[in-house]
């Protein structure tokens, strides 16, 4: 059902409203005049329905918590209880009145991102692009030149190993057999528990051959639960199927397989390497980052999987870019793992470092060299807007969270943009004070030595 609009109560006739008491030149206050709620309300319409079930919560209230989450690095739990305490954001989030209770349930959020999906989060990520464009410090020459690269967004896994893994998988399986009341023959979790504690001492100690027939015996027991519960259970339900695939494809896996299983909550876990000397490997997912040359606005993410080559990811971020910003890009600027790309359009690519330094000009020089501006801004993305770890779940958690934690790191830019501007103002504010007193001295000083000749 779609949401009530507020009525004012009687009571709210003597409370304070919250423009008369919050500085108007906070810049969330003025970002919050700046964003276009209702193109959010236009577009999320449709995923409610009149006169069937409970009232819905505001639009503007789901889009602006997950605003405020990613732009302060905040969870689904920390930006509600964050939200009592900041009027600023209440504001924000279209409340007229400070509020005293939590506006709604964490889980909320999820459903609802599940709700609008994919396609949904991206509108997030363009409106963002719209209000630094209305803003005017989002332009047209911002996009004739664009810099691509990739990323791993690592997932909310431990790291892989065979014993850890052994081990989680026998006690799924186990916890799924006593919630269907299969009794099993034996559940080995005292064993198996002491058998993971030994491998992980002899490890430590360098002792592999022991720590070899640990992981062999914590094998056996999470093959020995496996077969037992496909003796027991002849129609197993859909979630019990999947569980048994799953072992018997972590059973199965050797050391150079590919397509391995790397974490038993999120199976779609990808081994990344990415070449880096103090990460050999990375858990998780590629995600491409589109920035304009200047002035870093992120005009597109996306998550891919599969661990794609990526150079075969240009295609569909330029396809994005256009997606959210309407405006063509003339130039785009990648690194050499750009090589062999599968863009074909009119626009220029440029692979930095493989031309000549004397055959480019000064300005492709520069532009050239302004390309590894992406590097921090990714670094930006993984410590302050939740790109570091993913907590989202499966492979739609990965694109949702790669999209919104775009929309974090441009309504950070907004924001410090508003502070710039307000410092400008009070240092310019200072200076013509200081000159209109100069002069003021200046013109009684000058009328005194008139007096005085006179």
């Amino acid at each position: 059902m779609k949401a009530k609009k507020h009525q004012q109560n009687t009571s709210d006739l003597f409370r304070a409203h919250l423009e008369q008491i919050l500085d108007q030149k906070h810049p969330l206050f003025k970002l919050s005049n700046q964003i276009d709620w209702e193109y959010f309300e236009v577009e999320f319409g449709s995923f409610y329905v009149e006169n069937r079930g409970r009232p819905g919560k505001p639009i503007r209230l789901l889009v602006g918590l997950h605003y405020l989450k990613h732009t302060y690095n905040e969870s689904d739990e920390s930006v509600i209880d964050r939200f009592l305490e900041n009027p600023y954001w209440q504001y924000f989030c279209g409340f007229d009145y400070f509020q005293h209770e939590m506006p709604l349930d964490p889980t909320l959020l999820v459903k609802w991102r599940h709700r609008v999906g994919v396609s949904g989060i991206e509108k997030l990520l363009a409106g963002t692009i719209m209000t630094a464009k209305s803003m005017k410090v989002l332009t047209k020459s911002h996009m004739r030149k664009v810099n691509v690269d990739t990323t791993v967004q690592e997932k909310a896994v431990a790291f892989p190993t065979d014993a850890r893994l052994y081990y989680k998988m026998r006690e799924k399986l186990v916890k799924a057999a006593q919630e269907r009341g299969i009794k099993l023959r034996q559940n080995y979790r005292r064993l198996a528990k002491k058998a993971l504690a030994k491998q992980g001492r002899y490890a430590h100690a360098k002792q592999m051959k022991r720590a070899r027939k640990e992981t062999k015996q914590l094998k056996t027991f999470m093959g020995r639960v496996t077969r037992d519960i496909q003796r027991k259970a002849k129609y197993p339900d859909q979630v019990l199927k999947d569980l048994l695939q799953l072992s018997e494809r972590l059973f199965n896996q050797k050391k150079n397989d590919k397509k391995k299983l790397y974490s038993i909550h999120a199976p779609e876990v990808e081994c990344i390497s990415k070449g880096k000397a103090h990460k050999r490997y990375e858990f998780g997912n590629k995600s491409s980052i589109a920035t304009t040359s200047r002035d870093n606005w992120i005009i597109g993410m996306q998550a891919h999987h599969g661990n794609p080559y990526d150079g075969h990811t240009l295609q569909s971020v330029i396809d994005q870019i256009k997606r959210l910003t309407i405006w063509e890009a003339k130039e785009y600027f990648c690194d050499r793992g750009y090589r062999g790309h599968n863009y074909e359009g009119p626009a220029k690519v440029h692979i930095v470092g493989t031309r000549r330094k004397k055959l480019l000009s000064r300005s492709m020089k520069k532009w050239m060299k302004r390309r590894s501006a992406v590097e921090p801004k990714i670094g930006h993305l993984k410590s302050d807007n939740r790109l570091g770890r993913n907590y989202y779940k499966g492979i739609q958690g990965d694109h949702l969270n790669t999209l919104l934690a775009g929309c974090g790191a441009n309504l950070r830019k907004l924001i410090a943009f508003f502070l710039s501007f307000f410092k400008i103002t009070d240092i310019l504010g200072k200076f013509f004070q200081l000159s209109k007193f100069l002069w003021s001295l200046r013109k009684n000083s000058f009328m005194g030595l008139i007096n005085h000749s006179l």
